[in-house]
């Protein structure tokens, strides 16, 4: 079932984003502390504005148990939440999300994010010898203005243009804490798979996953010009399987995203992702959910293909 986005809704005041300079492992925990007083004015700003779901929203994120890379509140908001000790992981995931996902979906991405952390630390509970296993870290970036579902503008790659500059940035800062021995993944949902192909020229990940993608805008893995390793995968219920795949122009904008990255011509490596919908690839117990933990886990043996 494809979601319908909501109508336009006023500006919520919000305080501009806390001033971080080059957050490293040992400013780590400063940062989190500054993006928590933001989200904490930012609650009572929108509280004071009337909107008690958004004042909610920002309340939450300032709870002393959550850690923020980035925060700000202005807007439909961008945010960067880490699950887990993100200056001593040995596997980083990076979430990337697609359309209608914002402060006001917040809870929703954040969930897909728990699940694949609690995934991670399942299997490496299950498959390590206890003081071995590797350690892993969740971020879950809304790191850009993700276009509403049903509109033209999800349809073409404007806002996945803007946003990967953000996204590349963002890698660079995450080296920067991780360091260069952490394995990074980026795990690329719907639109998200358009950023991530834009963004993946040159980027120093190590896998590149794309779940119910549309389309990159490239017409193979190669034309990505990435060293990382692309994955792909689609449930059978997935409704994106019916687009049409093809770019096209259309009063000078080109309109959508050409191959599909799950077809041979692409040349991804295709797991499996069960017989689940648009939103199921990060949902407990699913076959998606468990390859895509294997991936940010460097166990690609244990892959099971489509």
């Amino acid at each position: 079932m494809v979601p319908l986005s909501g109508a336009a809704r006023p500006t919520i005041p919000a305080p501009t984003p806390a001033v971080l300079g080059k957050v490293t492992a040992t400013t780590l925990e400063d940062a989190y502390a500054a993006n928590r007083a933001n989200a904490e004015q930012a609650s009572r700003m929108a509280d004071a504005h009337g909107d008690r779901a958004r004042a909610a929203t920002d309340r939450a994120i300032a709870a002393p148990s959550r850690h923020f890379l980035t925060f700000d509140g202005r807007g439909a908001g961008r945010t960067a939440e880490v699950l887990g000790d993100l200056a001593h992981a040995d596997r980083v995931a990076v979430l990337v999300p697609g359309s209608d996902t914002s402060l006001d979906t917040y809870a929703r991405f954040r969930a897909t994010a728990t699940h694949l952390w609690t995934e991670l630390n399942r299997q490496t509970a299950k498959s390590t010898a206890p003081g071995t296993a590797p350690r892993t870290a969740v971020v879950a970036w809304l790191g850009y203005e993700t276009p509403a579902t049903v509109s033209f503008t999800v349809a073409t790659s404007g806002r996945a243009e803007q946003a990967a500059p953000q996204l590349r940035d963002f890698i660079r800062r995450l080296r920067g804490i991780a360091g260069e021995k952490a394995q990074l993944s980026l795990l690329c949902h719907s639109y998200g798979s358009v950023v991530c192909g834009r963004a993946a020229a040159g980027l120093d990940v190590d896998d590149i996953a794309l779940v119910g993608s549309p389309g990159t805008g490239a017409d193979t893995a190669a034309g990505l010009r990435t060293r990382a390793r692309v994955w792909a995968a689609r449930g059978l219920d997935d409704w994106v399987g019916e687009v049409p795949h093809v770019k096209a122009d259309l009063f000078g904008t080109t309109v959508g995203f050409g191959t599909d990255p799950v077809s041979p011509s692409f040349g991804a490596r295709v797991f499996a992702a069960g017989d689940g919908g648009h939103s199921d690839y990060f949902a407990p117990g699913s076959v998606s959910l468990t390859n895509l933990a294997r991936i940010v886990l460097g166990a690609t043996s244990e892959v099971t293909r489509a």
